[in-house]
This record gives structure tokens, sequence and C-alpha cells, in this order.
């Protein structure tokens, strides 16, 4: 392989100059080269190695089907594994590495398996570390082994630096390619007024047209194509943007890979940007991908694809070769033969067909290509490099039915047909047709998708430009090209196995080159029994690499079609997934990571609370007040201070985070009745009732207050953490399995701004500010009135969760902040204090109320003694489940109270075993939550505890294993503090 850059031709800018990097040597490349064409111009002959085998790999294609050379870019940060070098634009600076390889790329250590091939066959894991052994053990032992093998590049670890962007976009028309046809179509659509996006992978548009010579007719109107759509208002052109994805209703996903070709994106610019596209209709001109020929040797460096061969001449102006064997089944390769020939290469053109177009064979004949009709490739020479062929007559299913010639060449190139890329309409509509004419896979015209150019097997160029333009609307004038004569389709014949007169091939033929899946393979699955197209996939691994088989798919069906007797269309096509290429997971994520993953809420009185000194903790998607230090305090002395002061004085809290739900409708209270355990037919107007919800499987869901506003209109609150939970369930269930049911449920949590006033001096507070009748008989516990605070009309709730006398005051959002400084002016008289999320679950550990430690989803109501709330009179989601006999099991775990032996705190999570007993396994049961209690003056915690009601005085053993602490504690009842309720109902 003696590649070198020709003096003139090619698409490349020669008036500057870059270098890049390639295992730590420089190459000089120049602006519109690709990192592929820059190492095949300076002679760079293996550049990468196999997956399984650790064969040496050089470039076989030259766009998104290259299956070989796979390079670390970069370095850092920024570092990137597994970039196809055919697709990576030249900058200057820019440093790639090899991958898969050590301790170097030409001595790899790795290759010692191509020696043990024989055992390392599909499925030979299973074989080889499963079968002769009983158990797993063995197996387990070398999983690890075979786990770090996996995989070709490595990622790094590090933060990215760079950041992306999400764009949402909605067309008339989505054009995807930008080829001929692709750009014929834009011209038409653009011409007609319609709103289009024309999407290329390429850094250039041309598709085809690029791989043409250049200064030819297709140049010239390429470049009036091109200044066309420029000018168009309406027509928005991206290109290094891949579509990935197409699905239902006609939507897009797209990667724009806008500062990829930079070493370091500009300031304020994003690397990359994924488009989520919205379209009328869409025009897919997505191209073909040639198909390689199997024979032995054929991932030898220097085997190439003769559409890349061509690519890499008339784009780059790189001959891959001075002596080349073209190998083929249809005509398309000709135009390969004939151009390496007029560049100075010797040709031999092996075609396995032995007639062809008389004005095919006259052309290359006149260019000087040697031509052997009814001649295959049976071998590739060399190791490191091609350095010969064996080239013998075949018959028509490509097996050796004469003499084998050997020839010198340093390049071979193939042809074994051509497989349209219909991966995105495979996405959307599923299995495609097969067209034995073309021995491809077509696909079929949509009503909103139409395919056109080679994804059709357009015969010409001209073909595809005449189908774009129709495609497009066929507006204005109808510039073509000539045609090239050489359209693959035409008397193909469809054989691409090429193996000695008994079937066997002289060395390893491989299928899949980038998992190493040889023909062998293939005929072993197929004697295993694997016959099924998924199944041969997974078990080979055929089609699995990062290529997605787009290269080996075809190749692998046919051999299976062949071995089973069948037409490849009875064996099946595999499933098309997205994305089409590997997409950086940035690009999807964008902005969506870190505190951008989702929205942080705020309540309204928020700024309040920092401009006054309060730690904020994570609830949920809300930043709440956690405590409010004076100079000097921890957390445990704060929180300790803040729940004293709520029991002596009065204490606030904001608690505009619960989730707050508008039940509205005739037949609310019917809805409530089925959702909640607890009857809620019967509340009345002006009350309030606690609630328990459950899952369908008996476990609780969440537990609220749910107050009657009206006839029909009720205000469910929720936990913080599970508003969206409950919303979405209340939803799930009328649009489902009760449609009949008029109600209608409204998240309100954002309109109401809520404010919990505990403390034996909070009806002193509220009724100096409101003037309203507080009293123990005016307002009961569990009813509401209306007030008005600052001038501000304001619900009042008479509830508590602290076990204090307290309220719940629920204000319009945007007076939230207006109320609150009112109650903190009103209360300096009372001695009043904010307190935070941490005082306040010490209150109410204190009083035994559950919350999310508890209610955790894996316990029942008879768990955490909430058995008296469930209704008997009435069914309710869970009511059925909730009675299974491994539920009512008297041994499970049930709420209890923990006083804690000695000074030092239980830790949440610990796990509970009897005094005399030995501290292994699981345990009886675990801390659900914890806390120092000034009011008891000692360490108390909540547990769930097995037989829990039962062993009340019981001293039992609060192990943790984590942070290697045990403790004594005494089993009591979960409501330590004021189980009576005096307080809250005075």
């Amino acid at each position: 392989m003696t590649a070198r850059r020709l003096p003139t031709g090619g698409r490349i800018d020669r008036s500057r100059k870059v270098t890049v990097q390639f295992d730590g040597k420089p190459f000089v490349a120049h602006p519109g080269d690709s990192l592929a064409s820059a190492l095949l111009a300076g002679g760079q002959k293996i550049t990468a190695r196999s997956f399984k085998y650790h064969r040496p790999r050089g470039l076989m294609a030259a766009g998104v089907e290259e299956p070989n050379s796979l390079v670390h870019l970069r370095d850092g940060a920024r570092h990137e594994p597994n970039a196809q070098a055919t697709m990576v634009e030249v900058f200057d600076g820019l440093i790639s590495t090899p991958q898969n390889a050590w301790p170097s790329l030409k001595f790899d250590i790795g290759s010692v398996n191509g020696a043990l091939s024989r055992f390392f066959g599909a499925g030979f894991y299973y074989k080889t570390f499963i079968g002769p052994f009983k158990g797993t053990g063995f197996w387990m032992a070398c999983e690890k082994i075979i786990r770090n093998a996996a995989g070709m590049g490595k990622a790094t670890t590090l933060d990215d630096p760079d950041h992306y962007e999400k764009i949402n976009a909605f067309c008339d028309v989505l054009i995807v390619g930008a080829g001929p046809a692709g750009l014929a179509a834009a011209l038409a659509a653009g011409r007609k007024g319609d709103k289009v996006m024309l999407v290329e992978q390429d850094h250039e548009l041309g598709g085809s047209l690029l791989s043409e010579g250049a200064g030819g007719e297709s140049d010239t109107w390429l470049r009036n194509a091109v200044a066309e759509l420029k000018n168009m208002p309406n027509v928005q052109v991206l290109s290094r943007t891949t579509a990935f994805g197409a699905y239902d209703s006609d939507v897009f996903g797209l990667v724009e890979r806008f500062r990829d070709h930079l070493l370091v994106p500009e300031a304020g610019k994003p690397r990359q940007r994924y488009w989520l596209v919205r379209t009328k209709r869409a025009i897919l001109a997505t191209g073909a991908i040639e198909r390689p020929m199997v024979f032995a040797g054929n991932d030898v460096p220097g085997v190439m694809l003769a559409s890349a061969v061509r690519k890499y001449l008339n784009r780059y102006a790189v001959l891959a070769g001075e002596s080349v064997v073209v190998a083929t089944n249809n005509d398309s390769a000709y135009s390969t033969a004939i151009d390496l020939a007029k560049a100075g290469a010797k040709v031999i053109l092996c075609d396995l067909r032995r007639t062809i177009l008389d004005a095919l064979s006259s052309r290359a004949k006149t260019a000087g290509v040697e031509l052997r009709l009814g001649y295959g490739l049976l071998k590739a020479e060399g190791r490191g490099q091609v350095r010969g062929a064996r080239i013998v007559p075949v018959d028509t299913n490509g097996r050796a039915s004469g003499k084998e010639i050997a020839v010198k060449c340093d390049v071979v190139a193939i042809s074994g047909g051509w497989a349209p890329a219909l991966h995105l309409w495979s996405q959307r509509f599923g299995k495609p047709q097969y067209h034995q004419e073309f021995d491809a896979f077509l696909p079929m015209q949509k009503t909103t998708v139409t395919s056109v150019g080679s994804l059709v097997a357009a015969v010409s160029t001209a073909e595809a430009i005449t189908q774009g333009y129709d495609a497009g609307g066929d507006a204005g004038k109808v510039d073509t090209v000539a045609n090239g004569g050489d359209f693959w389709g035409r008397d193909l014949l469809p054989t691409t196995v090429i193996t000695k007169a008994d079937g066997t091939t002289p060395g390893k033929a491989f299928i899949d080159f980038q998992h190493d899946v040889k023909l062998a393979d293939i005929d072993q699955a197929h004697l295993e029994g694997y016959v099924s197209v998924e199944h041969l996939k997974r078990y080979t691994t055929s089609g699995m690499a990062a290529d997605q088989g787009k290269t080996s798919n075809l190749n692998a069906l046919a051999r299976m079609a062949a071995l089973r007797g069948m037409d490849i269309p009875k064996v099946g096509t595999t499933t098309f997934r997205p994305p089409y290429t590997p997409i950086a997971i940035g690009a999807i994520v964008a902005h969506d990571h870190g505190l951008h993953f989702r929205p942080t809420r705020l309540s309204t009185i928020h700024d309040w609370h920092q401009q006054n000194g309060a730690e904020m903790i994570e609830a949920g998607a809300w930043l709440r007040p956690w405590y409010y230090p004076a100079k000097g305090e921890t957390l445990r002395d704060t929180y300790i201070r803040e729940a004293a002061h709520v029991r002596d004085h009065v204490g606030i809290v904001d608690v505009s985070t619960l989730g707050k739900i508008a039940v509205q409708g005739p037949d609310a209270a019917e809805f409530l009745n089925r959702v909640y355990a607890n009857g809620f037919k019967t509340l009345p107007i002006g009350r309030l009732r606690y609630g328990v919800m459950l899952r369908e499987d008996g476990f609780v869901l969440d537990d609220g207050a749910t107050a009657r506003l009206g006839e029909n209109d009720y205000f469910m609150s929720t936990t913080t953490a599970n508003a969206a939970k409950v919303l979405a369930q209340a939803e799930f269930l009328l649009q489902t399995a009760w449609r009949d049911l008029k109600v209608h449920v409204t998240t309100v949590t954002d309109q109401w701004a809520a404010i919990a006033i505990a403390g034996p001096k909070s009806r002193t507070v509220l009724t100096a500010l409101t003037d309203a009748d507080l009293s123990k008989e005016a307002l009961p516990n569990n009813h509401l009135t209306y007030v008005t605070i600052a001038g501000v009309p304001c619900r009042l709730h008479r509830m508590s969760y602290s076990g204090e006398l307290a309220y719940e005051i629920y204000i319009p959002a945007k007076s939230g902040p207006k109320v609150w400084r009112a109650l903190i002016e009103a209360g300096v008289p009372h001695h009043l204090k904010p307190y935070g999320t941490e005082a306040m679950g010490a209150l109410r550990i204190e009083k035994g109320h559950v919350a999310g430690a508890e209610i955790e989803g894996r316990t029942t109501m008879k768990d955490l003694g909430l058995e008296v709330f469930a209704s008997s009179k009435k069914p309710f989601i869970g009511s059925v489940l909730r009675k299974r006999v491994v539920l009512e099991d008297a041994t499970r775990p049930s709420l209890v109270g923990l006083e804690i032996v000695g000074d030092d705190g239980a830790r949440a999570g610990s796990l509970l075993f009897g005094l005399n007993v030995p501290a292994k396994g699981h345990g009886e049961g675990w801390v659900s939550s914890t806390t120092y209690s000034p009011a008891l003056k000692k360490n108390i915690a909540l547990a769930l505890l097995s037989k829990g009601p039962e062993r009340i005085g019981e001293t039992i053993q609060v192990v943790d294993f984590v942070g290697n602490q045990t403790l004594r504690a005494k089993v009591v009842s979960p409501h330590f503090f004021d189980p009576e309720g005096y307080r809250q109902n005075g």
C-alpha cells in the first residue's frame, strides 16, 4: 500500500497546511481533508486493531460506514473515544491516538488471540467458561477478565468543559441528505416558498457528487445549486448534522456537530446542538452504502471499498495505491477502476460476471484497465498491508472453477453491490421490501415521507435529481447532469462470498469487521440452531458494534439465507433503532444536568429566608429553609433551639412546598372516597380531614389533609415529595378506570403560599393580627375559616403537624412574603421565631407523625399504626390487596418509638436486633427517623420493628454496620410527646 497525495486535483485547500497528530507522529494535511485522508496521504497503513483478535486494520471506507478506523480524539477533559477517522475534519492541533492496542499499534500483545481463534468463535464465552464446570464460580471469575477486555475506546472521567444546546424547530419540509437528489428537492421546495430544512452529515454539500472528478459538469451543477439555496431565506441548511432518529408524527432527532471541527469552541458557543424537528413532510435522500465482498484476508490493511478508493482520489487527491485489484459484481466499481487508471495506477478489474455492457468495457480498456471477466478475488495476501492477491475464475455462486493466479498489488478495491441507507425509514415504518434485481431492501413511499435517489435505487445521477425535483414540488427549472452509465443495479450478480471449489475460504473471511465476526461464525450459528435473524445477531454479535452493521448486515443475512436454502426476505431483517450513528450523550442532555436537570422550585418567601441567614436544603424539586443558625451554632444546636422555642413560645415555618390539588366537580366526594382509605363523603363544608392514600398493591402511597371548601370543591394537600405522583395517579384513574366520574383535578401548588404557625402562643398572635374569633369553640381542630392578614384575604386551617396548637395559612402566592413579614412583626411581643425543616422533623418525631422516611413504598397502614383510618364500609384503591396474607403477617415490622440509651443518637437506616441476639444479617427491623428531643431531653427515633407493639418496654440493639456503631434502645410508643393531644386540641 503506497498511497500518496497527488500534486493536483481534489477539493482540498492547498493554499493552507495544518498539522495533525496520530499515534505520536505528525501528518501534514489541508483544510477539506478528513483525518482518514490525511493518514492515508501520509502513508499510515495500520490505523486500528480489531476488537477480538487484535488483527491489524486499515481504512476500509470513507464515511459513516467505516468499521475499522476508530480512534481517540483530543486529550484531557475533551478526550473522545471511538471517533471514526473518516468523519473527523482536520484542524491545526488535532491529536488522535489509536485504541484497543497495547503496548503499541504496531506491536499489540492482544494479537495472540488470533493464534487462539479456534477457541474464540461465536458464543465462545458460554461454551468455554460455563459449560464444562458445575456452578457459576469459574464463569464469574472469567467474566471480570472478559468485561475488562470488552469495548474499544476509553472515555474520560473528567467533567466535560463544553456546553451543548437543545433546539425545537418546525418546518414544512425536512430533507435528509444533501446529495444530488436532496439538493434538487431543496431547490424545488424552496422555490415553492416552503419552509425547508436541509440536513447533511458532511461538512460539504454534494454527497456522491464530491466523489466525481473535480472541475467537471457535476461541479458546475453543484456550485449553482448551493449558491441558489444560500440565497433562499426560507431554506435552512445544516451541515455537519446527522439525522439520527425518525419518530411518529414526523418528528426527527438531529445532532449538529457545530464546533467539533475546532480544537476548542469559541467562548459562548456550543460544541454540539440537539435538534428536535417537527415537519409536515420529509424527503429522505440518504443514499446507499457499498457492500464489501467476503473472501479470505478481506480485512488486511489495503482492502477498501471501491467507492472509498474513488472518494479519496477525487475529493482528497489521495491515490490509495500504485497497483490495484478491483473486485466487483456490479457496474459501479468501473468508475473507480477508470479513475485510478487515469491517475496513473495499474489496475486489474475482476468482475464475477462474464458479460458486461460493451460501452462500459470499452471505457475501461481505453483507460488502461485490465479486465478479468468471470473472475473473483479468492484471497488478499499480506498482514500489515496488502502485498498481493489470488484471483480465480468463479461460477455464479462465487466458487472457484479454475486455476488461481497470483498478482502483485498494494490495494484491493471491492464492491459487492449497494445497500440503500434506509435506517431512518425503517425506524419509523419497520420492514422494507426486498428487490431481487438489486439484491437489496428498498423503502416504500409513504404519505408524508418520500424517498429519493440511491435510497430507492435511482439508476443515475440525472434520475436522482429528477426524483428530488418531483419530491420537492417540481418548481422552476430542472437542470441535470449527464449519466455515468455505471448504475450498480444493472445486471448485478447477487454473489458476495468467494470461496474455493469446496466452499471453504483459504483463510479468515470476515462479515463484521468491527466485531471480528467471520464467515465461519455465521456457519457455526446455523449449525447450532441460531437461524432467527435476531438470534443470529446476538449470538455472533454481527451488526451490534458502533457501526450497527452498516457494511455487514446484508452479507450476514445473505449467508444465513443461503445456508437455510431460503430467499433473503424470508429470513427477514434486523430491527433498525436510533441512533443512526453514535451521538454524544452531552448533546442529548444539553443543559439538563446538575442544577439544570429540572427546575429548582422556590417559594415566594425564599428571598426572605436567604436574607435572614437560612441554610437551605433540597426537598424534591424545592429549596426549603433547613435551619436558621445564630452565630457559631451548628445544625444540631440550631434545630434543638428552634424546636424547643416552638414548644415554649411560637414559631412559623414555610410550607408552601406541600402539594396542593383542587378536586372539583359533582363527583368530587365520590372520587376522594375511592382514593383515600378513610371516608370523605360525609365531610362537611368548612372541615378538613387527614387521609391516607394507598397504591393498588396495598402499600401506603401518601398521606395529607383535604379540606371541603364548597359543595363540589375540595382542596387536597400532599407531601412535598409525592405531589406529582399523587396528581399523576388521580389523572390516570379519571382517564382510564373512572371515566364516568365528573371530576377535574388541577395542581394549584404554585397558586398558594402556605405558612404553618405553631406553639402555645399561636392563637394569640393570629387573633391580634386578624381580629377573628379563633377560640377553641369557634374554630376547633380540623376546621377552617377565612381571615384577612395585612389586607390579604387568606384561608386559615386549624391543624397540627407538630403536636402543638397550630394553624396553616393559605395565601395567594404573590402575597406570601407580605403575610410572612406581617406575622414576624406581629409576633415580636410573643417571641415568634422562624424554624426550618430540621426542627419541623424533630417536632413530628416527638409527636409520632409518619413522613417520607416511613412512607417509603414498603409499609402498609397496619405497619404504620394507621389501620384505624381504613374504612370497612367502602372499597378504595388498595383495599383488596392490602389484605394479602403476607401483609397481614403479625411478624411484619411495625412502627414503634425508641428511646436511645446514652448520649449518642442513632443513625437512620440502623438495623435492630434483640438484646442477646448476634448482630448478623438484616435484623428484625430498622430505624427510619432519628432526632434529639428537646422536650424529652434525650435521643429518640422512630423505627419499624418486628412485632413492634408487643415489644413495648423491651431493650434492643441498634446497629449501624456502615458507621460501626452499636447502641441500646428502649422500645416505647411512637407517640413520645403529648399522646393525648391536649396541646393541639386546646
